[in-house]
């Protein structure tokens, strides 16, 4: 080591010739110094001098020191898990302490069998276990997914009569709730006799790992009903994601206004989970502002806004970002140009996607993976460009999967090719034979076509296979809640409301020249049948609800979990003229911004 050693630093010694003065020396610096030098120690170097003079003085088999040297090695950042396990080896009576240490420093280096072996060893050695032990036991066990071992622990933790510390019942509702046991972790959760804010941070954050966003948000409710309990960052990035999935931008931003409010300065890791969020809710302009003001931005915060803007079709916008990205000297790695690609296909900007597809490879040297050609079948496929996109999946070097090969029937569907739409479907059904929504898409494509018995061969392949359909959906948020509505929907509290209102809606869209496109209703029933299967559909249901339960001119946000119809889409920018509001609707591909009459996609998805 060059410069003054950390001894040097402190206290030069050398052990002098006088055995009296000698034994007086090691207690002092027992006592007083060699504490001091260890929390000196930077790096493992400095660690090891002072271990040696700790050596020359005969201090090692002193527990107080040897518990020290442990902690010092296995949990500083630039320790080391080997000279620290050489040195635990070295004491004679290893107490809870350290062994605690040891099984702490495994879980940090994430050596996670060797931290249940060595527990195994704890016990072994008639060492009880303590309410320090448990919490990196059981954070052990969520890491590897263990539930049967955790399950277990849970056990040990009843026998040592520690159940009731606060510690270890928070660091079993995170172990339960990211091993799958939402029911094991609510169950220590109501049996707490005092929650801590902790507490509620690992209930959310179990409910966010099992993806129960409902939950988490109502949880995030009934804490901030009690006053003394104030979320920490972690749970209120939680929420955030909560609410990205469920469309919910109004809950999104009073979250938004409690970080203002209790945290200072935002970190990159919040700002890039609110761009998410905004990006994700359809308040793409609030995304903007965030990812503008942001004081750093990282790859990931270009990834998300790059996504979102892709999403919402402002294709130009994105690469626009994307250069900015560049200019920043930030290197574009494979997921990057994904939302590139994306940001192309949704826009209609092929010759630039090309480029960009081309750029990927020779100036950034990334190699094309699946998801790069599914977007580039997907551009040409929107484009019309079906023979192109078709040659493309042919001449791909890796085998395309299943999102390509739907790309490709996607966009047959769209431009009414049946030759091609064949092909990808026969593919489709050898890659995955139990996705009901493969074959209704080809069967709706015979039904366009009217061939019916093509349409009753595949829906007899259906009921054979018993695949089950999924029923489309759409979600709305109105009065601080989220409402779900399915075509037909008669289950709603307020359904004759609702259904008056629908009747209201088509009145005055008849003096707006609407007509229904009963070509979407891909069934051999009579036209009158036909309107009235397209009158009820989710989207129109939730429509209604939005207009009869939000101010007059306040916007209106939907979600739907399958692409919207022709109809739905033309309906949709009436409406928004009538009643003179915004409507954004997310479908399984995109943002629709309705304003006007008008919709952002320009007819293009």
């Amino acid at each position: 080591m060059t410069g003054t050693s950390v001894l040097s630093r402190t206290h030069p010694l050398s052990p002098p010739n006088n055995p009296r003065q000698s034994s007086e020396l090691n207690t002092r610096f027992n006592e007083q110094g060699w504490l001091s030098l260890l929390k000196r120690c930077k790096n493992m170097e400095e660690f090891k001098q002072v271990h040696a003079q700790i050596l020359k003085l005969g201090l090692s088999c002193d527990s107080f020191c040897g518990s020290n040297l442990v902690a010092t090695c296995a949990l500083s950042k630039w320790g080391s898990m080997e000279y620290a396990c050489s040195i635990f080896q070295q004491i004679e009576e290893p107490g809870s302490f350290e062994y605690n240490t040891m099984i702490r420093g495994h879980v940090n280096n994430m050596n996670l069998e060797e931290a249940l072996l060595l527990y195994i060893e704890m016990l072994g050695g008639g060492i009880e276990p303590d309410k320090f032990t448990f919490p990196f036991l059981l954070k052990t066990c969520s890491l590897l997914g263990a539930l049967k071992e955790g399950m277990q622990i849970q056990g040990h933790v009843f026998k040592a009569a520690l159940e009731g510390d606060i510690f270890v019942q928070n660091s079993l509702i995170s172990m339960y709730g990211k091993c799958g046991a939402i029911k094991h972790a609510c169950a220590v959760f109501e049996q707490m006799d005092e929650k801590s804010v902790a507490s509620w941070s690992s209930i959310i954050g179990a409910h966010a790992s099992m993806e129960m966003w409902h939950e988490c948000l109502m949880l995030l409710g009934d804490m901030s009903s009690e006053a003394r309990h104030r979320a920490e960052e972690s749970t209120l990035v939680s929420a955030l994601s909560a609410c990205t999935h469920l469309g919910s931008p109004n809950l999104g931003k009073c979250i938004h206004g409690i970080l203002m409010r209790n945290i200072s300065e935002l970190n990159v890791v919040v700002e890039t989970s609110l761009i998410d969020m905004y990006v994700k809710c359809g308040c793409i302009e609030k995304g903007l502002c965030v990812f503008q003001n942001m004081a750093e931005k990282n790859r990931y915060s270009y990834t998300v806004m790059i996504s979102g803007l892709a999403i919402h079709g402002r294709g130009r916008e994105a690469l626009r970002v994307f250069s900015e990205m560049l200019e920043e000297g930030l290197a574009p790695d494979d997921v990057v140009y994904v939302g590139v690609l994306s940001a192309c296909s949704h826009a209609g900007l092929v010759d630039e996607g090309l480029h960009c597809f081309n750029r990927m490879q020779f100036e950034h040297k990334i190699k094309p993976t699946v998801q790069h050609y599914g977007c580039m079948v997907d551009l040409v496929g929107r484009a019309g460009m079906l023979s192109e996109a078709y040659d493309l999946i042919k001449s791909m070097p890796i085998k395309p999967n299943d999102v390509v090969w739907r790309s490709l029937l996607s966009a047959c569907k769209v431009h009414l090719n049946l030759e091609i739409g064949e092909i990808a479907a026969e593919n489709l059904f050898k890659l995955n034979p139990n996705n009901s929504g493969d074959y209704l898409v080809l069967a709706n494509m015979y039904a366009k076509a009217q061939k019916w018995d093509d349409v009753a061969r595949i829906r007899r392949k259906i009921v054979e296979k018993r695949l089950v359909q999924t029923p489309g959906f759409s979600l709305v948020e109105a009065k601080r809640k989220v409402y779900k509505f399915v075509s037909q929907d008669k289950s709603q509290p307020l359904c004759d409301t609702i259904y008056d209102m629908i009747h209201q809606m088509e009145w005055q869209l008849k003096f707006e020249g609407y007509k229904p496109d009963t070509s979407q209703v891909l069934l051999d029933v009579d036209e009158e049948e036909k309107r009235q299967r397209l009158k009820y559909h989710s989207q129109k249901l939730a429509i209604a609800f939005a207009l009869i339960h939000t101010s007059e001119g306040s916007p209106i946000r939907i979600s739907r979990n399958l692409r919207m119809c022709n109809d739905c889409h033309k309906y949709t920018r009436f409406i928004s003229l009538i009643y003179e509001r915004e409507i954004t609707v997310r479908d399984r591909h995109r943002f629709h911004h309705f304003k006007d009459g008008t919709c952002s996609c320009k007819d293009y998805w």
